[in-house]
């Protein structure tokens, strides 16, 4: 950020009073710009025992598999945020089920919130952001070809939690050092 949104003068980053972190602060109105994550909703949507995935059709990870999902929108709740995105993306009606993981990407300042869903009706398509949509059944599903490190943990904790025929809420925390993603699991309540 160069520039205040209020009143288009040059910022600079520091720690204002009281603060602990350095924001960008306007040198001429002192209006402090906050920058916090974002929100990522998403569902992994399953009919009839198979799960609905969309190849992608953007970048980034163009051309590999995932579950809907997307930025979460001013005026709408997480839920509501994952059934649009289940729309978008897979022409898919969804009904919004209890949650089932948060994953905290770090590098990218996004928090991943992933429910459970199931279809309303029993079609789907594909939206402008797929290039395909399918439903998988467990064996089958791609998983070399799965986009996200968060996406794969909801996928694989969405599945054990269904063959022990429970629905935990999972928590992941997803960082780089030197490059390569490490991640960490919290405890699943």
């Amino acid at each position: 950020m160069k520039f205040c949104s209020n009143c288009a003068h040059p910022v600079s980053l520091s720690v204002p009073p009281g603060d602990h972190l350095p924001r960008f602060v306007c040198s001429n109105c002192g209006t402090i710009h906050y920058q916090n994550p974002r929100i990522i909703a998403g569902c992994v949507i399953e009919h009839e025992g198979k799960l609905l995935l969309c190849k992608r059709a953007i970048d980034p990870c163009y051309g590999l598999w995932t579950t809907p999902a997307g930025f979460m929108e001013n005026g709408e709740s997480v839920q509501q945020a994952a059934a649009r995105e289940a729309m978008e993306e897979a022409l898919a009606h969804v009904r919004i089920g209890s949650m089932l993981a948060v994953v905290n990407v770090m590098r990218a300042h996004q928090v991943h919130i992933m429910f459970r869903a199931t279809l309303t009706q029993p079609s789907f398509g594909i939206g402008p952001e797929s290039l395909e949509s399918q439903l998988y059944a467990e064996e089958e599903i791609p998983w070399p070809e799965i986009a996200f490190l968060s996406v794969e943990f909801g996928l694989r904790r969405y599945l054990e939690d269904r063959a022990k025929g429970r629905e935990l809420l999972h928590f992941r925390d997803i960082d780089w050092v030197d490059g390569k993603p490490v991640t960490t699991d919290g405890p699943s309540q």
